[in-house]
């Protein structure tokens, strides 16, 4: 742990301020601002927001999301739906439950998609642009595919 203190936000750094919403019981729920967005955090079985585990996959197929969507649009792919799915596999039987392991399943609806513009776009966000990504590799296993829908 270092005595040093960030200074204060710039360009290259950023500010979360979480705050418990659950001052009595067993709840663990955050309210949680980073910058101007506000969301919550939330554990047990009355939760109403993700858990701080969640919320990582989620960023994860976030991040790539808007790269491989963003990369289609500059390649005048014909999109005319996007969804990913992150499915996560986590380790039970110590602490911490880290994830184990992650599929990233890029689902593309459109006209005549090309294949092989699907694979770079994913190939450049997994490689070059997804911070999350990169922060995730080194810890666990990230495979990712894609299914192409012609409309």
């Amino acid at each position: 742990m270092s005595d040093a203190p960030l200074k204060p936000p710039t360009d290259s750094t950023s500010h979360a301020t979480l705050h418990l919403e659950t001052l009595e019981g067993t709840r663990l729920r955050f309210g949680v601002r980073v910058g101007e967005h506000a969301f919550l955090l939330d554990g047990g079985p009355e939760a109403e927001g993700p858990t701080p585990l969640q919320a990582v996959q989620a960023a994860l197929g976030g991040c790539t999301a808007m790269d491989v969507i963003s990369i289609l649009r500059k390649k005048r792919q014909q999109v005319t739906g996007y969804e990913v799915e992150v499915l996560a596999e986590r380790r039970l039987d110590q602490h911490p439950r880290i994830f184990t392991r992650l599929e990233v399943i890029h689902r593309v609806r459109g006209r005549g998609i090309n294949p092989a513009a699907v694979a770079e776009a994913i190939e450049l966000s997994e490689t070059k642009y997804c911070v999350v990504h990169a922060m995730l590799e080194h810890a666990v296993a990230i495979r990712s595919r894609f299914e192409i829908t012609e409309e």
